[in-house]
């Protein structure tokens, strides 16, 4: 009895003794060693793991940088500070970046959009209206108003307005885009802070059943589309924009019946923006 047991116990201290060689023998061979570089960029980014740069998360982020797949300012959520705090470790320059924000593409709101004749009684998220019976409005290009967007942005830079419409609070917004990717209509877009002309419509509906559905939707009529020397083109009954070709004094704003195309701001708070900042 006691030789079995004997013998068991020098069979397992042998086996371990060659399994644990086997390992060290591994690490020793096989080990990839880390660039320290990639440590010291994980460490100055923002650590949000967020995904808007393209990248799995903020490590895979540092990597790819160091190996130089990706640029030293692809991290929207760091923005300029980040950049060149990166580019200060790899002993690179910098560049700038020009700020991108989410634009709500839709002012169909609750006084706007007319509702179906049938109450919607089911899940509020935008995701489960869209799949299961496409909301209570009779726009099935426009806004939800299921706040998907505001609950998935990890930075509380959305917020539902009175008229159950998502609006940007630029001031903290990061520029991660999470937003775009949580609404299923597709009405969020990614743009340059500083751009601010918009077309703040999806419909692809004839005109008639435009004018039925939504009392801001874009009609097509075209007018803007034939003034503007290739800046806006028609695609099906819906203005697009061309932001390469625009140019937004020959755009005629003012015969837009429905103002679906417009500033963001309105003209003339933006002309103030404009000369407020060439003044300083």
């Amino acid at each position: 009895m006691e030789t079995t047991i004997i013998i068991a116990i020098l069979t397992m201290g042998g086996l371990g003794f060659i399994f644990a060689g086997g390992l060290a023998f591994a690490d020793k061979k096989l080990r990839v060693e880390e660039n320290p570089l990639i440590a010291k960029v994980n460490d100055v980014l923002p650590g949000a793991n967020c995904g808007a740069c393209g990248r799995a998360g903020c490590y895979d982020f540092a990597v790819n940088v160091v190996e130089g797949t990706i640029g030293v300012n692809g991290c929207p959520v760091g923005g300029d500070e980040t950049a060149r705090e990166i580019a200060e470790i790899l002993g690179v320059e910098a560049g700038s970046t020009t700020k991108m924000v989410p634009r709500i593409l839709c002012r169909g709101g609750s006084s706007e959009a007319v509702t179906k004749m049938a109450d919607y009684f089911g899940p509020l998220s935008c995701a489960a209206m869209d799949l299961v019976a496409g909301g209570d409005k009779l726009c099935y290009y426009g806004c939800l108003g299921g706040g998907d967007c505001v609950k998935a942005c990890p930075f509380d830079a959305m917020i539902m307005n009175d008229d159950n419409i998502p609006e940007v609070i630029e001031e903290l917004c990061t520029g991660c885009g999470i937003c775009v990717s949580a609404c299923p209509r597709d009405i969020i877009e990614m743009h340059p802070i500083d751009r601010q002309v918009f077309v703040f419509c999806k419909n692809l509906d004839d005109p008639k059943r435009a004018k039925e559905v939504c009392s801001v939707a874009c009609i097509g009529c075209g007018i803007c589309a034939r003034k503007s020397d290739g800046g806006i083109e028609m695609v099906d009954n819906l203005a697009v924009i061309n932001y390469d070709l625009l140019d937004e004094s020959k755009i005629p704003f003012d015969k837009c019946r429905t103002h679906a195309i417009g500033y963001l701001n309105g003209r003339e708070k933006h002309l103030e923006e404009v000369e407020a900042e060439e003044g300083n």
